[in-house]
């Protein structure tokens, strides 16, 4: 049983009804998904010592909006006047960057490390946070993750969060190179700063 909760990033959260929420409003495979990418970034930011619960929150609620449909985002897009160029993207930039907005309306968390930290988890950012990275992070390497390079990818995880964020930007850019896939420009700049660093 969780023992704890997050009513220090928001007062009259609960822990328990958002997970109920969560539950009814996600598959099984994404609802666990999030579930241990919350434990994973909580263990991160406790080994670096960063904000254990903004990371905890950010890893649970990362995914929140994954499954969504594409008219919603779009809908989203246009109504908060978010940059157009996003309509040129898809689920996989969206849920983040989009899914923060649907976050602020639905569940009533306004705090920006939590939120940043969303929309970050899929594109980086070359600003990056200790609560963003640790969601960036534990979001590649939670337990079910099996790929080749995962523990390739958990051993830099292990050496520092700033050589984990870059393999995973590295190992990113070139899976979607592979699949002859459009790329975001945001994930191109993290990639270059991050490998820029030196970390690998």
């Amino acid at each position: 049983m969780t023992k704890f909760n997050y009513e220090n990033v928001k007062l009259d959260l609960d822990r328990d009804k958002l997970i109920n929420r969560m539950k009814t409003q996600l598959s099984d495979f994404r609802f666990n998904h999030c579930l241990r990418v919350e434990k994973t970034s909580r263990g991160l930011a406790a080994e670096y010592k960063i904000d254990v619960d903004r990371a905890g929150l950010a890893g649970l609620l990362h995914d929140y909006a994954k499954e969504r449909s594409d008219e919603e985002f779009i809908e989203v897009i246009k109504s908060k006047h978010l940059d157009k160029n996003l309509l040129n993207y898809g689920n996989a930039i969206w849920h983040g960057i989009v899914g923060a907005e649907i976050i602020k309306d639905e569940l009533g968390i306004y705090d920006e490390d939590v939120l940043n930290a969303v929309r970050r988890h899929t594109v980086g950012s070359t600003n990056m946070t200790g609560v963003d990275k640790c969601v960036f992070v534990a979001d590649f390497i939670e337990p079910e993750r099996d790929f080749p390079g995962i523990d390739k990818a958990r051993k830099y995880a292990e050496k520092s969060i700033d050589a984990a964020v870059a393999f995973e930007l590295k190992h990113s850019v070139a899976y979607l190179v592979k699949k002859n896939r459009v790329i975001y420009p945001t994930t191109f700049d993290s990639y270059n700063y991050w490998i820029a660093k030196g970390e690998l």
